[in-house]
């Protein structure tokens, strides 16, 4: 007989997640608890409900009919509640951890104002910030690990929803004694670019080929602040993102290469998963669509 007056809360959040992202594993570092804690989840919801969720296709555990049905049924259901409750004390009353993935050009121009303003308005909510390259921001977004990401674009992929937030401007630039060779006709010069996933990367292949720089120079790294430091070293020439060496430049510690081919910005984008319709979250997606990195950077 189904025991209705058992069935907390967090059964059915933990069973939306599981849809939501796929995997247990998933769904118990979401909701920041054990695999184990979410399989005694799902075997108490069963138990309670007196139906089968789960079965076993292969090496993973699928929704039953029955299970798709509850999603189906309780996924507006805790959505209106938790509206509700943020009704009665307002985003400045929201919990929570919302996880948030950036790349190194974002986290230097619009992150931090941003998170400064989100986090006066939402005081109670956590936020957990993750610096690492496109691909891979993509890839935790997909898998759960993040919730919103703040990435080169464009950026397309069914399961996500994006917004543009504008684009940053790329130069050429190495230390003052490197750029002077370079004038002088050296043309065996290192040359340094981020990692092959990178947006950068394409466009810098496509600069040299158009370029007089020999293309066994190109050499990688998967840090725009260390590749800034090399250049600054005398290490080679770079493309890099203007807002991330203004200061080098009014300093003098690097100058712009003349005369090089002209390079395209790089659009930047905000994306969150689809399937995600926490009001916190969408929320926070709104604010973050809001924004232009032009303005930010001006």
């Amino acid at each position: 007989m189904m025991s209705i007056n058992r069935v907390s809360l967090y059964h059915l959040e933990t069973l939306l997640w599981i849809d939501r992202l796929g995997t247990f594993s998933a769904a118990a570092e979401r909701l920041n608890t054990t695999q184990p804690a979410v399989s005694a989840r799902m075997r108490e919801l069963e138990q309670r409900l007196g139906t089968t969720l789960f079965h076993r296709d292969g090496r993973v555990m699928a929704l039953t009919s029955a299970g798709r049905k509850l999603v189906r049924d309780c996924d507006p259901l805790l959505r209106d509640m938790q509206v509700a409750l943020l009704g009665s004390g307002g985003f400045g009353e929201a919990s929570g951890v919302v996880r948030i993935g950036a790349g190194e050009i974002a986290a230097a121009s619009c992150l931090p104002a941003f998170v400064a303003a989100l986090k006066a308005d939402m005081p109670n909510v956590g936020l957990e910030i993750e610096i690492d390259l496109t691909a891979n921001l993509i890839q935790q977004l997909l898998t759960g690990r993040t919730d919103m990401a703040f990435a080169a674009g464009p950026i397309a992929h069914p399961a996500l929803k994006t917004r543009p937030i504008g684009e940053v401007e790329l130069v050429w630039l190495a230390s003052a004694a490197v750029a002077a060779a370079f004038a002088a006709g050296e043309a065996k010069l290192p040359v340094w670019s981020l990692a092959s996933h990178s947006p950068i990367h394409g466009r810098m292949r496509d600069a040299i080929q158009a370029s007089r720089i020999a293309p066994k120079s190109l050499n990688l790294c998967n840090n725009a602040r260390t590749m800034i430091d090399i250049a600054k070293a005398g290490g080679g020439i770079g493309i890099f993102p203007r807002p991330m060496v203004r200061g080098e430049v009014a300093g003098g510690a690097l100058v712009e290469i003349a005369a090089m081919p002209a390079l395209a910005p790089v659009e930047f984008h905000v994306a969150m998963r689809v399937s995600d319709t926490e009001p916190v979250l969408a929320e926070i997606f709104a604010r973050a669509a809001m924004l232009d990195i032009a303005d930010v950077l001006g």
